[in-house]
Parts: structure tokens; sequence; C-alpha cells
């Protein structure tokens, strides 16, 4: 199945994953989750900025593994993904993944909630958009992120 046309812009503030990242598979990744053409930055970041945005824009005074910013779903889906590394590499170690695994997973997550997905409005969101981000991830041979529970 063709996947939608996707116009990715990868940067790196923080440079320290950037082998883990390249381009071809930040691109498979976010394709496997698009359900329209899309324009998607992906910034790497240190936790300091992760944090200073996560405060900034949710109020959360805490670096946060992702954080989407959707500017329009229709007709292109136009968003910047922004990922703290520290946060991710701490993440994975935690659950005993290889760091890309869990970027490919957060990658996904993102995407879908730049598309509308929403896991904060209900139980019942959630447990969809967790059963799709299965469906996703699956398909593309890697781990179920909730396997063992909601992250």
């Amino acid at each position: 199945m063709a996947r939608p046309e996707l116009t990715l812009s990868l940067q790196f503030a923080d440079p320290r994953h950037r082998a883990l990242l390249p381009r071809h598979k930040v691109a498979r990744w976010i394709r496997a989750a698009l359900a329209a053409p899309a324009e998607i930055t992906v910034r790497i970041v240190g936790d300091e900025e992760g944090q200073a945005l996560n405060r900034d824009y949710r109020g959360k005074d805490y670096a946060t593994n992702v954080l989407t910013f959707d500017y329009t779903q229709e007709p292109v889906v136009m968003a910047d993904l922004v990922l703290a590394a520290g946060v991710v590499e701490r993440e994975a170690a935690e659950l005993g993944l290889a760091v890309a695994d869990h970027y490919a997973h957060l990658l996904v997550h993102g995407t879908l909630h730049a598309q509308g997905w929403d896991h904060e409005t209900s139980d019942a969101d959630a447990a969809e958009m967790e059963a799709y981000e299965t469906e996703i991830l699956t398909g593309l041979g890697l781990h179920d992120p909730y396997a063992g529970g909601r992250d």
C-alpha cells in the first residue's frame, strides 16, 4: 500500500542520537502513521529545551519524551515533533528497549497526535489510539509498547 507523501525536516539540537535516526528510518516510521500528505519537522533536543517547551506550551515544568505541535490536519498535515533525547534514552533503558525502537514508537505516537488522535480525552480514546499504535509498530516489525500496560 502506498503511503502519503511526506516532506520531512530532521533537526538535531542534541546530536547524540543522530546515528540512530537516519532520515530514511524516521520517514518510514512517520509515513506508517500518516493518513494524509504531511509536512513534518522532527527536532531532537536536549532535556533543557524540552522542559522549556513543555512548560511554556503545556504548563508542565519537566522534560517529556515527545511534544506535538500540530498546525493543520487538512488537506496537508503540518506539525512539529520535538523529542527530548535524554528522556527518550532513559525511558528506553527503563523499558529494556533499543533507543531507536523507542524513538520509532514516539514518532508514531506524535504523528497520530498531529492528525487529531488523543489519548487524554477518555479511556476509550486512549484504548483506540494505543491499539492503532500497536498495529502500526508491529506492522513495522517493532515491539508492542503497551504489552505490559499503558505507558
